[in-house]
């Protein structure tokens, strides 16, 4: 794994990327609350080709903290990529060598991850392929709905892991957020105009591999 560099070197992440975004159609629902956007890089450490998942996670995180903050608990930090990694070999899901290793990890890994962290329950959707994607897209409005959270959206031939912040259904779509920008701190228009945040319609996901959903269940008031 490449060395981060030092504190003083991290960047400010942005919030909630997806607003001000032209809407695509009609009858569209997105996440409630606040989320800071990561991606390659955002911390310093050089994660370029395997570490969209981790990205994703920390995204997802991002919106737990803001969620339990408002509500006067005190959650744990966003982790690192480190701490991700040894939290996986705790919990017995990946052997030691994970530790410090340059392995992708995908929605079960973030599901994990989130209940270890933050006792956050989810529910993982899989899909046997994307054609069936359209099949879904009602329980995709109604978690954000009920739940108002970002999902996690990991596939096997599309092995780029991506948050889904919102979906319509005319026509129909989801609007997807990319970790994999590398570059300077730009504005939430600029990463906008340049695709990393965007609406996609169906035909857009590959029909030939199958798509895992980590969809998170934060409860406030009760026990999740």
């Amino acid at each position: 794994m490449a060395a981060p560099m030092d504190e003083g070197k991290c960047r400010q992440l942005l919030r909630d990327v997806h607003n001000g975004l032209v809407e695509i159609g009609e009858d569209i629902h997105t996440v409630r609350g606040s989320y800071e956007y990561s991606h390659y890089l955002c911390d310093g450490l050089d994660d370029r080709g395997w570490g969209c998942g981790y990205r994703t996670l920390q995204s997802l995180c991002s919106w737990v903290r803001h969620q339990m903050v408002l509500s006067d608990k005190t959650p744990a930090d966003v982790p690192s990529i480190p701490k991700i990694q040894e939290a996986l070999v705790t919990m017995e899901d990946k052997p030691s060598s994970f530790k410090g290793s340059c392995e992708w990890i995908g929605s079960f890994e973030v599901c994990l991850c989130l209940d270890n962290f933050y006792d956050v329950p989810c529910k993982i959707i899989h899909i046997s392929s994307g054609s069936e994607l359209p099949n879904h897209l009602d329980e995709i409005i109604e978690h954000i709905n009920t739940y108002g959270s970002p999902i996690m959206m990991g596939g096997e031939s599309d092995s780029s892991s991506k948050g889904v912040v919102g979906a319509c259904t005319s026509p129909a779509a989801l609007l997807i957020v990319d970790p994999h920008y590398v570059g300077p701190t730009v504005s939430k228009e600029e990463l906008q105009a340049n695709g990393w945040v965007q609406w996609k319609t169906m035909d857009h996901f590959m029909h030939h591999t199958f798509y895992n959903l980590c969809l998170p269940r934060l409860v406030l008031g009760s026990k999740t």
